[in-house]
């Protein structure tokens, strides 16, 4: 079983945030310059909302807003969804799923400690198939 915790320390535990108080535009510039889809709005060392490219479609260009004077917390999504570095690949796959989401915050003894994404849940959805794979054609021809 991989888990959240197997799946930061391959792919490290960057965390890109930004605070409530940003305007939207400067919040894209960091998406861009990151190549992120999503970052956590963070107020000091609490973790009070996600910002992300469906909140922006959605918030500002079908409100008519304008991304230069609309502050994050405006458009941001609030009661964020998060998983625990112990919870398994499948159980967040099943979470994003149900909820129609994209990115986990990894929240630690309520410390977040990494964010993993709808990618990156399937890329160890898809190592872990291949695994199995290769174990069971060892199997079937007899190597070991």
């Amino acid at each position: 079983m991989t888990t959240v915790r197997s799946v930061l320390q391959s792919k490290g535990s960057d965390i890109w945030s930004t605070a409530p108080n940003t305007l939207v535009f400067d919040a894209l510039k960091v998406m861009a310059e990151k190549n992120v889809g999503a970052l956590l709005v963070m107020e000091g060392n609490q973790l009070i909302g996600i910002f992300s490219e469906r909140d922006y479609a959605r918030k500002v260009v079908l409100e008519g807003e304008s991304s230069h004077t609309i502050a994050i917390r405006n458009v941001m999504t609030s009661g964020v969804i998060s998983v625990t570095p112990d919870q398994s690949i499948e159980d967040c796959m099943t979470l994003m799923t149900g909820k129609h989401i994209r990115h986990l915050p990894v929240l630690e003894n309520s410390k977040l400690v990494g964010m993993i994404s709808i990618g990156d849940v399937v890329k160890a959805i898809i190592s872990q198939h291949e695994d199995t794979i290769k174990q069971l054609e060892n199997y079937i021809t007899g190597a070991r």
